[in-house]
């Protein structure tokens, strides 16, 4: 399970559309497909599922990773990270 949370101080329609681009890239990379419920964007796709959830003054993301993808976690959870500080960024 890889767990990240990014502080942030944007409004919240700036905030969704910074979560949309982290959905994006993984997406992309991943082959995901995502949809929003509410604040919460659930992505998922065979081996791998998760969630990233607008709260507000932070963002968590929460992704399980399956057996297959489990060898590729350290560099999921780098990719995430760098993608969620740079999208959240105050400024």
């Amino acid at each position: 399970m890889i767990n990240i949370t990014q502080p942030h101080n944007l409004a919240p329609d700036v905030a969704r559309a910074a979560a949309q681009q982290v959905a994006d890239k993984l997406a992309h990379e991943l082959g995901l497909s995502c949809r929003w419920q509410g604040d919460v964007l659930r992505f998922e796709k065979s081996g791998v599922e998760g969630t990233l959830t607008l709260l507000e003054n932070q963002a968590q993301m929460r992704i399980k990773l399956g057996f297959l993808y489990g060898a590729f976690a350290p560099a999921i959870r780098s990719k995430v990270a760098e993608k969620m500080r740079k999208v959240f960024a105050p400024g």
